[in-house]
């Protein structure tokens, strides 16, 4: 089959790989009809390569058409239309009882001291095959994969494998209050759906970001945007009545712009030889931190810092007296999409309330998958949602 490859930083590759096959009694077999390209996946194009190999299949957002089952899994059928979440859990251990599904106990990647199996991402991750692909080997469908109803466009449903439940998860840990005020860091595909989900709730939603095309878009369904600066925090505390507002979503993590330092660092590990690069990005500081210490530096006293933006660093500062003196609350993780699923999914109707079936700003085939790697990490042509079809 075809499928996207990392063959090295900030190279894509498309090209035969082997087909998938039912291993366990608890796997399906997906035909692939849409995949996203997340912001998470720059990651990999960009810093983590020390934890890839060369043909390692990329992508975590997946819908698709069940092609067949193993003898274990029950409530699917070929034919059936599915979701698969980013995230792989067994649904019955006490983690996932608890609404935790990136922490499963069953597929924790306990040799790297790490949660939930992912698809596409990295040995620090279960070294899972992901579903840039035209097929995809989905382990625990007894539970993992959400069936959804038949249609024409995969849109209206395929950011329930990543997007929806992480922007979902974001403003749930928020915790802003009924008329409370939530800045948003970060415009990509995660803090502008958060910037969706927020003012659904009838919050006062403020975006910030660098890039022109999506603080227009993000003011075009009603969020306040202010173009990054190193005055912006005093401008949003001139907004919020001098105190900073109730909530700050970060949605940008650790390609923050604004910290030549982590930078440097970054490039740095990545001249090092791979084994001693894993080393050191697992034991060193290499974030850019500039979003999180904005989020730290404007959230009002007593307020909440929702971090959906991935850090990879064990050793970033932190300004712990600022932080305490302020009695910030901070929650953060990768979403437990399950958790989520039944609560968004009334949301995905006719009205179309959070606009996902204009959410992508790209409609690709998979072929085209190295360009578009290109343009979404260069944020050109408008680049926020790309969705590839094999």
């Amino acid at each position: 089959m075809k499928a996207l490859t990392w063959q090295g930083k900030r190279e894509v590759g498309y090209g035969d790989v082997p087909d998938p096959r039912i291993q366990e009694p608890t796997d399906a077999i997906v035909k692939v009809t849409s995949s996203g390209i997340c912001g998470s996946d720059l990651h990999l194009y960009e810093v983590m390569g020390p934890f890839l190999d060369a043909g390692d299949v990329l992508g975590h957002e997946v819908i698709g058409i069940v092609e067949e089952t193993g003898s274990e899994v029950g409530g699917l059928r070929a034919g059936d239309r599915v979701v698969v979440p980013f995230q792989i859990a067994c649904g019955s251990c006490f983690m996932c009882v608890q609404g935790l599904q990136t922490q499963c106990e069953t597929t924790q990647v306990r040799e790297r001291g790490m949660g939930a199996a992912l698809f596409g991402y990295t040995k620090l991750y279960g070294h899972v095959p992901g579903g840039q692909a035209e097929y995809v080997r989905v382990p625990q469908a007894q539970y993992g994969p959400i069936k959804v109803p038949d249609g024409p466009l995969d849109d209206r449903f395929v950011y329930l494998s990543d997007v929806l439940p992480t922007a979902w998860q974001a403003v749930e840990y928020a915790g802003i209050p009924a008329d409370g005020t939530v800045v948003v860091l970060g415009l990509g595909p995660i803090g502008d759906m958060a910037g969706r989900i927020a003012l659904h709730r009838g919050h006062r939603v403020i975006g910030v970001d660098l890039v022109a095309d999506r603080l227009k878009r993000a003011r075009a369904y009603g969020v306040e945007t202010l173009t990054y600066s190193d005055d912006v925090a005093d401008v949003i505390r001139d907004r919020t009545e001098g105190r900073g507002p109730d909530a700050v979503i970060d949605a940008v993590g650790m390609e923050a712009h604004g910290s030549p330092v982590a930078r440097r660092v970054q490039q740095v590990a990545g001249l090092l030889p791979g084994a001693i690069q894993r080393t050191f990005m697992q034991r060193a500081g290499v974030d850019r931190m500039a979003a999180l210490l904005l989020a730290i530096d404007i959230v009002r006293r007593g307020g909440t810092i929702s971090l959906v933006g991935v850090y990879g660093g064990m050793a970033d500062p932190l300004p712990m007296l600022t932080m305490f003196d302020k009695q910030i609350q901070l929650r953060m993780g990768q979403a437990n999409v399950r958790r989520w699923s039944g609560q968004i999914l009334p949301l995905l109707t006719d009205d179309d309330p959070l606009n996902v079936d204009s959410f992508a700003t790209h409609h690709l085939p998979l072929s085209d998958g190295p360009a578009a790697y290109r343009m979404f990490q260069q944020k050109a042509d408008g680049a926020v949602k790309v969705l590839l079809t094999p």
